[in-house]
């Protein structure tokens, strides 16, 4: 029994780039493919960037795909790079070409000069925004467990770190590769299911970014139309504390977005985490849920000690008229596990905390769909 072309190209066409998701003869990647006698098949590859990481598992992909067919003995995979030409034109495939102009109104959901694809009425994604009124809350842990949680349900998640003087995502998440660069378009690296761009790529942990507001606007605009998300269920942002030039910026590119306030159970938090919310609800944003953190610490007698007091989340949720979406409890695995890079709700869903971002994902992604109709020129509409 003898192996043709056509089929090995067929077998390749199930192959998919462990990145961008993408059939490799659909991205154009297989250069060529020979068959010789006694069932022996050579198919060279060229990978997307020199030092791809993940040529390894291309090569073995491959390997594998073509070595199932019937009368195929032995598979042979050289592996090449593309050319300049080719990577331009796979960019232009994936994300369109980066001098296209598509209006310069941020306010009609687009950067300086290029469209944001969240922005677009026909865009399914949903886009969260998870906010605070002041630091040291755990908002980014509660943004990392939550992509986390969601990924769980099978849904393609991202996160946007936009955090960009404290960014901690992809330590949370434990990336510790820069994203792949195909011509000017990042691919971003994924970990438990969650791919993630952040500054902590471009800049050394102990490295202060020292920018203002223009820097970080095109910042923010790169984030989003410089990246080749491939259409996810949610893009989860995680933004910065206060209520400066990102919220603004983000608020302006992302007109569709849900706003998600996490704050302790404190009065003094619950009541700045509130300006976050207003802010949100004056640019026209819909607030969904609040979020409380350190609501309780467990002693190892078994009793619940409230060590930051009680009641704010649920305060909060009811002075703005959504839902308190999840209490969350102060464990030290919890904090472990960002630090070291195995979020809980990856490693322990089945515990106190792990259960709760589990609860609060089924509440997000089941009953909380978005229920405002949304237009270009009129934003959110009821």
């Amino acid at each position: 029994m003898s192996v043709t072309k056509d089929q090995v190209i067929e077998a390749l066409d199930g192959v998919l780039d462990p990145e961008l998701n993408r059939s490799i003869v659909e991205l154009e990647m297989v250069r060529s493919v020979s068959v010789a006698p006694r069932g022996k098949v050579h198919v060279e590859v060229d990978l997307t960037v020199e030092g791809c990481p993940m040529r390894s598992e291309i090569q073995n992909r491959v390997k594998t795909a073509v070595g199932a067919l019937g009368g195929v003995r032995q598979v042979q995979v050289s592996l090449g790079v593309m050319t300049d030409a080719q990577r331009a034109e796979l960019r232009s495939k994936l994300i369109g070409d980066p001098a296209a102009t598509a209006g310069s109104n941020p306010a009609h959901g687009h950067a300086t000069g290029r469209a944001i694809p969240f922005a677009d009425p026909s865009s399914r994604t949903r886009t969260l925004l998870v906010a605070s009124g002041k630091g040291g809350v755990g908002k980014s842990t509660v943004t990392t467990n939550l992509a986390v949680a969601l990924a769980a349900r099978d849904l393609n998640v991202a996160v946007v770190d936009a955090d960009v003087w404290g960014f901690s995502i992809p330590r949370m998440l434990g990336i510790d590769r820069p994203p792949v660069v195909i011509e000017e378009m990042l691919v971003p690296p994924e970990a438990h299911g969650v791919r993630c761009i952040s500054m902590g790529f471009f800049a050394k942990e102990d490295q202060p970014v020292i920018w203002r507001g223009p820097m970080l606007h095109k910042a923010l605009e790169q984030f989003l139309t410089d990246v080749f998300w491939d259409d996810p269920d949610f893009l989860v942002v995680d933004l910065p504390p206060g209520t400066g030039d990102i919220s603004i910026s983000l608020s302006q590119f992302l007109p569709k977005s849900e706003v998600y306030i996490v704050t302790t159970p404190q009065p003094a938090a619950q009541r700045v985490a509130q300006r976050a919310a207003f802010m949100a609800q004056k640019v026209n944003l819909e607030v969904k849920g609040v979020i409380e953190n350190m609501s309780w610490f467990t002693g190892d007698d078994g009793r619940r000690y409230e060590l930051f007091g009680a009641g704010g989340g649920a305060e909060l949720a009811d002075r703005l008229g959504v839902q308190l979406l999840g209490r969350i409890p102060l464990t030290t695995s919890l904090r472990e596990g960002c630090d070291s890079g195995s979020p809980l709700a990856a490693v322990e869903p089945q515990s106190e905390a792990g259960q709760v971002f589990a609860d609060i994902a089924e509440e997000v992604a089941v009953n909380l769909a978005p229920t405002r109709r949304y237009h270009p020129e009129l934003r959110l509409v009821g």
